[in-house]
């Protein structure tokens, strides 16, 4: 039988890499010889080079770069197996976890690592660039990223800009003739799987500036820094990304990328499901597992499981969702292609537990359930 693999991670605790691991370990227990193609899923946060490299091949490039605050950090990015694609993780050079809690402050985070990465990505000549951009501890809608790219920006006084969403307020001119990269046969596209607006009560700052450590008059001050921002290049770059969908997304990264490097915002399930070919490798498997750390109603909404179910639905393939919890209106995905919900809790546990011990929760679950549909399939 042939079966398919496609699970996101589970946070905090497992990889998809290593949820695809387990998973296939808790089948061959039950059939040694079972036709098993692991393709583990992301949605554009941390995870994406390391699930998407494992599912098509290729190698990971490790750089050192400025940080959210400025200092060098170890960071990295992967080129798939055609040699011309990069996949870049804005979280490995400005993620929320590169800044200690008590350092947390979006009025200075900036997102210059990202821009040099993908600089080092150019410059290595890759053509495509698939740009990740969950999990950032920045707000500077992309400023830092262009500026490790050439673009100046100005004060009134015809100062440049230091780093960060504060800076924004003082933004004066922006000079987009300095471009220290050839993008013109670069195709970008950016996993991006919210689409909040760049300003306003759903922006960037009032969503998500709490969690990288924004007060309430930060969160003022970096919305209307912005809103300036979008004015300012809309006047020298003919370019409106105020309330283009996912302009917000990453603190305002995904508006810069439009406006700097002419990206395309897209679904990070998508991208991931069109880039591993899973589509192809779906319609004529027998079955496909799936899952996450939790899922529940908001699952439906652009993420890994209800993404893959959707096409194993196409061609009429059952589809197991194993998640580390059920919660709220999962039963939902039933309309999408998900054929069954299961959780990997077998007992009353806490949650440290079974995150502790999820590789070995979801080989005995994956073992019973198998055992279940092989069997089945057999005696038939």
């Amino acid at each position: 039988m042939k079966i398919i693999i496609a699970p996101d991670s589970y946070k905090g605790s497992l990889s998809a890499v290593e949820v695809s691991q387990a998973i296939e370990n808790g089948i061959r227990k039950v059939e040694r010889s079972a036709d098993i193609h692991k393709i583990p899923m992301a949605d554009g946060g941390e995870g994406t080079v390391e699930a998407m490299i494992t599912a098509t091949g290729g190698k990971v490039i490790e750089k050192t770069v400025k940080g959210p605050l400025g200092e060098p950090v170890s960071s990295y990015f992967g080129i798939l197996q055609d040699g011309t694609t990069a996949v870049i993780e804005m979280s490995a050079a400005s993620g929320l976890p590169l800044v200690p809690k008590n350092n947390r402050n979006p009025m200075f985070t900036t997102t210059y690592g990202t821009g040099e990465l993908i600089k080092f990505a150019v410059e290595l000549g890759c053509k495509k660039l698939i740009i990740g951009i969950g999990g950032s501890a920045t707000n500077d809608g992309g400023m830092g990223m262009a500026q490790a790219l050439g673009v100046k920006f100005f004060d009134k006084d015809g100062l440049e800009l230091g780093f960060g969403g504060g800076e924004l307020l003082k933004l004066d001119a922006i000079d987009y003739s300095n471009l220290n990269v050839d993008l013109n046969s670069v195709n970008i596209e950016v996993a991006c799987d919210v689409d909040n607006p760049l300003c306003g009560p759903h922006g960037a700052s009032h969503v998500y500036g709490p969690q990288k450590g924004a007060t309430q008059e930060m969160i003022q001050k970096l919305d209307q820094g912005l809103y300036n921002y979008a004015s300012l290049i809309k006047k020298h770059l003919d370019k409106d990304i105020l309330d283009v969908p996912g302009s917000g997304a990453a603190g305002g990264l995904g508006g810069g990328l439009v406006a700097f490097l002419g990206a395309k915002l897209k679904s990070g399930v998508d991208i991931v499901i069109e880039t591993t070919g899973l589509k192809e490798k779906v319609k004529d498997s027998d079955l496909v597992f799936t899952g996450e750390g939790s899922t529940d109603y908001q699952t439906l909404f652009g993420k890994a499981p209800s993404g893959v179910a959707k096409i194993a639905k196409e061609y009429g393939v059952p589809v197991v969702c194993l998640s580390g919890g059920i919660g709220e209106n999962a039963q939902k995905l039933y309309d999408v292609g998900v054929t069954s919900l299961f959780s990997i809790v077998n007992r009353p546990m806490s949650l440290k537990e079974s995150m502790d011990n999820s590789s070995k929760l979801i080989e005995k679950s994956v073992e019973s359930i198998y055992r279940l549909f092989y069997f089945s399939k057999i005696n038939c």
